[in-house]
């Protein structure tokens, strides 16, 4: 089965969860800490019916009351796997995003959002298989020179990348593991075309790749004062 084919029916609503400061994408899997009291309560509501919930992030991460006006209308339908409750009154949940999805509208907003959602399907293919090919292995030749000047990533992601070849889902597990900003990584989740998603985040790609070789260049030359400094310190010393 299709990893995207999990949630084979959407249901007629979910409770919807707003998160601040991330953007989750279908395949991720990850903990999030729930602490607002009507994100907690959209949790329980989960829980207790098929454990599905809608994740939608906010457009302000300080928003402590976001809004629909306040919350993106595209985000991921995913499963919750585990739920702990903390000792400081906030719970942990694991959670698996399944499905991308879109709000068509608010079913209610208090004491807790639950909203009507359509799945999102990728767009028909287009492009050449060669051309798909260029691009794929163009990412992973980025993300292999990003790793190598010293980005802190998952170091199973290139691993886990090996075994994709569809050029939309690589695009989602590359971007969910870059920690970009949520206008950014937004931006990515709502591009439904595979090709053009590809093509943003090997843009994004090139781009922290240039900044990373110039933090690089930049050391290295102050490396080298340094070392130029030292030198002439010690010489005059000698004399």
């Amino acid at each position: 089965m299709a990893f995207d084919d999990k949630v084979t029916e959407t249901p007629e609503t979910l409770p919807m969860l707003p998160v601040r400061d991330i953007v989750v994408f279908p395949y991720m899997i990850l903990p999030l800490f729930v602490g607002r009291e009507a994100s907690i309560r959209s949790v329980e509501e989960a829980l207790a019916k098929n454990r599905l919930i809608f994740l939608a992030s906010q457009k302000e991460i300080t928003e402590e009351n976001p809004t629909e006006d306040t919350i993106y209308q595209i985000g991921t339908i995913a499963r919750i796997m585990r739920m702990r409750k903390l000792a400081d009154g906030r719970v942990k949940i694991l959670i698996q995003g399944e499905a991308k999805g879109r709000i068509k509208k608010y079913a209610k907003s208090s004491p807790n959002f639950e909203v009507s959602v359509e799945k999102i399907a990728d767009s028909e293919v287009g492009g050449t298989p060669v051309e798909y090919e260029a691009m794929v292995r163009n990412a992973r030749e980025q993300l292999e020179k990003i790793i190598a000047l010293g980005r802190m990533l998952s170091p199973d992601i290139l691993l886990i990348l090996d075994d994709v070849t569809d050029p939309g889902r690589l695009a989602d597990l590359i971007a969910s593991n870059l920690g970009l900003k949520v206008a950014d990584a937004q931006k990515v989740l709502e591009t439904a075309d595979p090709k053009q998603r590809l093509a943003l985040v090997n843009e994004i790609l090139a781009n922290e790749l240039e900044v990373l070789q110039m933090q690089a260049r930049i050391r290295s030359t102050a490396k080298d004062e340094m070392s130029k400094s030292q030198r002439e310190y010690f010489l005059r010393e000698q004399m």
